[in-house]
């Protein structure tokens, strides 16, 4: 009997997933169990985006990660068409510095994972609940982790070091970089979308409602412009980027606010949405005529004009760039303010090209640069859930 692989990326409120037949063709479903805590609701679409899954649970109704999982599988046969689930793989956030590979789940591991949550409070409880709530609902079925930090550990030494005491550094007080297997499925893409970017110097744009920027040399990473967490780096939907840390012992002395208050400024109402003071959505921000908004936008470009600077002077030199992830695929004028920015390092735009991209699939591309650029640009779908589930069918499968 032909087998099926199952993706689960999970959230505090939500549980997105995939499911693949084995040999990783085009995907039967994929959706996502929203709301968990208050008003939860199952949405699933077919390849084509016809919704052929949903069912809403009463409001005010909260679900375990453990009870939708349980749901989802029972939910998930009519859709095996008869095949056989044999494994399931996890997005995990933080592998810490001990896990720069895909690996088997198991309860040491899972321990090892438990003391990372310090480093990653917001993601890294909610992507391990769904593994132990398999464990107990679905006992033999193989479960595999993959790491958003691991594509990162082969960055250099120094990359990784911030100028701390070395004690703390030991410690685990390093830059790891995250978004991870976003470019490393960006990387193996790169042979067919530009050879001479996946040979060379190329820096990809990963801009979501998360977002971070990474500098490839050969399709390795050599530098990420996150470090210890993901709140480091780019301005985001609702989190501020890099910040100067006496910013923070102001906030301590001069506003009284504690650990978790700080916390939530950062990660939940600072970004886009602390400086337009509107939204954390790029499209509404774009259709918006408040003078707030426009100035998130431009401070948004501003950022990533920044840091495009400066993985390139890490890389001496620049062979390509490569916009993914929500925004970077489907925001033109994102896309086209900063390749303007870009013009001194030989990026030439081609406005139409760029102004008339396509809603691209996975396995597709589009060129955005003149023919004449010494910079090539490019649009290119990221596709973290068959990332995942590659590297499922090869730890267990051994294929």
């Amino acid at each position: 009997m032909s087998q099926a692989i199952v993706v689960f990326n999970a959230g505090s409120s939500s549980l997105k997933f995939s499911l693949f037949p084995v040999d990783l063709s085009e995907p039967w479903l994929h959706g996502q169990i929203d709301g968990l805590q208050s008003k939860p609701r199952l949405k699933a679409h077919a390849p084509d985006g016809v919704e052929v899954l949903q069912h809403a649970w009463p409001p005010g109704q909260a679900l375990a990660h453990d009870e939708a999982l349980a749901f989802l599988l029972q939910a998930l046969q009519p859709f095996l068409k008869g095949h056989t689930l044999c494994a399931v793989g996890h997005r995990i956030v933080h592998g810490g510095s001990r896990f720069s590979e895909p690996v088997k789940l198991d309860d040491s591991v899972l321990a090892e994972l438990d003391a990372l949550v310090p480093l990653a409070p917001l993601h890294q409880p909610h992507n391990l609940s769904p593994v132990r709530a398999l464990q107990r609902v679905a006992p033999g079925l193989p479960q595999v982790g993959c790491f958003d930090t691991a594509f990162h550990a082969s960055c250099p030494p120094l990359h990784q070091r911030f100028a701390l005491p070395r004690e703390l550094h030991e410690a685990g007080v390093r830059r790891y970089g995250f978004h991870g297997l976003s470019y490393e499925y960006i990387a193996s893409r790169l042979p067919e979308v530009d050879a001479r970017a996946a040979k060379g110097r190329t820096v990809v744009l990963h801009l979501g409602n998360g977002a971070s920027m990474c500098a490839m040399q050969g399709g390795r990473s050599v530098a990420s412009s996150m470090g210890f967490t993901a709140l480091d780096g780019l301005m985001m939907g609702t989190r501020c980027g890099s910040l100067d840390a006496g910013v923070l012992l102001w906030l301590m002395d001069e506003r009284g606010m504690d650990a978790r208050a700080i916390e939530r400024l950062l990660y939940s109402e600072s970004g886009l949405l602390g400086v337009s003071g509107e939204s954390p959505d790029m499209r509404t921000l774009l259709a918006s005529e408040r003078a707030e908004a426009r100035e998130a936008v431009d401070l948004y470009v501003h950022r990533i004009t920044r840091e495009l600077g400066a993985m390139a002077a890490v890389l001496g030199g620049l062979d390509a760039v490569v916009f993914t992830a929500g925004i970077g695929e489907r925001a033109a004028p994102i896309r086209e303010a900063v390749c303007r920015q870009a013009a001194w390092l030989g990026l030439m735009l081609d406005e139409p090209a760029n102004r008339d991209a396509p809603f691209l699939q996975d396995g597709q591309h589009w060129g955005i640069s003149t023919a004449g650029s010494a910079v090539s640009a490019w649009v290119v779908p990221t596709d973290e859930e068959r990332m995942i589930a590659r590297h499922t069918r090869r730890l267990v499968l051994g294929s």
